[in-house]
């Protein structure tokens, strides 16, 4: 006779502020630290881990409570992470699952996908049915100007980083340009380099820089408009060339297929905290498969670089080290590529003394 499964027992939830290893300048401002809620779901057995980046201090409490005022919903239930989305999903079906609930929710899932794989002593990807494998990585680069952000590629090639992304929209296209080849003549032709705008142009300003854009070989251009504006983003992926990558903002599976319908992106990279988690991670990794589009993640790395083991259009993995003090065992990077061999669950624990220090 089987053994019954475990239940969810508490969500312990935590804030952290978190100083970054160096402000991340973007066109739409400084991050200076990661505000971080960090939620363990505690079950009759194991204990799985979650981490959420609010992206500003004055969402981390609101998020915080959030995930901590759903715990009544769900405690005393069977592990059972999909079956539990489901009834959650169900429960915020008419105040929507976007913003700081679509946030919270995809904290819980995350935890509990982990602590079902911790209870079963194996790998996120192992319990998906999935082997490790390396994981192509790349290095993120500020809002910094040719000079900065070509030493910046420069540090990150000579860690065998085989790509490097960095943040523009300067107030002329000549000025985006001397980023671009100012970190081409840092790295080589050997290195991928991609551009992110921050959603920072119109259509039609996106458009006439981009064209400018395609003879520089890049990898390719992240959002160039509005996130959400599919309309546009469509528009401009027909008049340019160079791939056109979203996604990063989308919040559920729903907002994927509706850009892929109307042609919006060329590439995608899901965040898995928008995305809806674990669960809304493999949702949307089966409609880009559906779709023939490559799928790479965004921020999240440790669970992201599992998730994209069991993804079939797979492409790069967003590397950055912004939440590396409050891990026990960041993700290794060997080579240029993420390596996840060797972890339980899904590769998040907690450097409990750094936590203590950051909590909010």
């Amino acid at each position: 006779m089987s053994a019954s499964p475990p239940k969810l027992r508490e969500l312990r939830v935590r804030a952290v502020r978190v100083p970054m290893p160096k402000p991340h300048r973007t066109t739409g401002g400084v991050v200076a630290e990661s505000p971080l809620v960090l939620t363990d779901a505690i079950t009759d057995g194991a204990v799985g881990h979650s981490v959420l980046f609010t992206y500003t201090p004055a969402a981390l409490g609101p998020t915080a409570d959030l995930i901590k005022n759903c715990e009544p919903l769900i405690k005393g239930e069977s592990l059972a992470p999909a079956e539990i989305e489901q009834k959650l999903a169900r429960r915020f079906r008419l105040l929507g699952t976007q913003g700081l609930v679509g946030m919270a929710l995809a904290a819980i899932d995350m935890a509990l996908w982990d602590a079902l794989a911790r209870t079963h002593g194996v790998s996120l990807v192992r319990l998906l049915g999935g082997t490790e494998r390396p994981i192509p990585a790349y290095g993120g680069i500020g809002y910094d100007g040719p000079t900065e952000c070509a030493k910046a590629a420069a540090e990150w090639a000579e860690r065998g980083f085989k790509g490097v992304k960095a943040k523009i929209g300067y107030p002329t296209v000549q000025e985006d340009v001397a980023v671009i080849r100012a970190m081409r003549k840092a790295v080589g032709d050997g290195v991928a380099i991609m551009v992110d705008y921050n959603q920072c142009l119109t259509p039609c300003e996106a458009i006439e820089r981009l064209r400018v854009l395609d003879d520089e070989g890049l990898t390719w251009v992240e959002e160039p408009t509005l996130a959400h504006d599919f309309t546009g983003h469509a528009q401009i992926a027909r008049e340019v060339r160079t791939p056109i990558q979203c996604g990063e903002n989308w919040w559920g599976v729903l907002d994927l297929r509706h850009a892929l319908d109307a042609g919006a992106a060329d590439l995608v990279m899901p965040d898995v905290m928008k995305i809806g988690g674990v669960t809304g991670w493999l949702r949307a990794a089966a409609l880009a498969q559906a779709y023939g589009v490559r799928m790479s993640s965004h921020l999240w790395p440790e669970i992201s670089a599992q998730l994209l083991c069991v993804t079939p259009t797979a492409h790069w993995l967003e590397y950055a080290d912004w939440w590396n003090p409050v891990l026990r065992e960041p993700l290794r990077i060997e080579a240029g590529m993420a390596t996840v061999a060797g972890a339980t669950g899904t590769g998040v624990e907690w450097n409990e003394d750094a936590v203590a220090r950051f909590c909010n």
